[in-house]
């Protein structure tokens, strides 16, 4: 097997560009950072899957091609894409509601708040009325569904 070194310059340029942004405290850094450290590993999968060869399909043939190629990588490197499309879906939501927490906050006043901060007292009227416990141990209409006085 021989390697390449463009594909393995590639893969180590974007890997270390991926952490030195997802080293960063912006959101959208650690985004782009996940995403090139997602593109390198599909690169690195690539890479090591090996030299293209015959269809992984019976009785299908390429020209010249003696080997037949191996469809686990591009399976792998489908499904990564897949999961890194998630994870930037999740991180782009994450980055939105930071924004709009940091950016567009605009809390109103609490009456309750104002009138604690204030050491205002209760009124009697504030007062709400409680509803004594009408729970005993004998049976009453809210114990039971209607109609199933038989089944006790």
């Amino acid at each position: 097997m021989t390697a390449h070194l463009l594909p393995l310059v590639m893969i180590g340029g974007l890997t270390s560009a991926g952490v030195y942004l997802l080293l960063e405290r912006n959101l959208t850094r650690m985004l782009l950072g996940l995403l090139l450290i997602g593109n390198a590993v599909n690169l690195l999968i690539l890479t090591v899957g090996g030299n293209a060869g015959n269809p992984p399909i019976r009785g299908r043939v390429s020209d010249g091609q003696t080997t037949t190629a191996d469809p686990l990588a591009q399976g792998m490197i489908l499904t990564a894409i897949v999961i890194s499309m998630g994870i930037a879906a999740f991180v782009l939501a994450l980055a939105y509601r930071s924004y709009q927490l940091n950016t567009v906050e605009e809390v109103e006043t609490d009456p309750e708040t104002v009138r604690v901060a204030e050491g205002a007292e209760l009124d009697a009227d504030d007062v709400p009325d409680v509803v004594p416990s009408r729970d005993t141990d004998a049976p009453d209409e809210l114990d039971a569904l209607p109609g199933a006085e038989g089944s006790r």
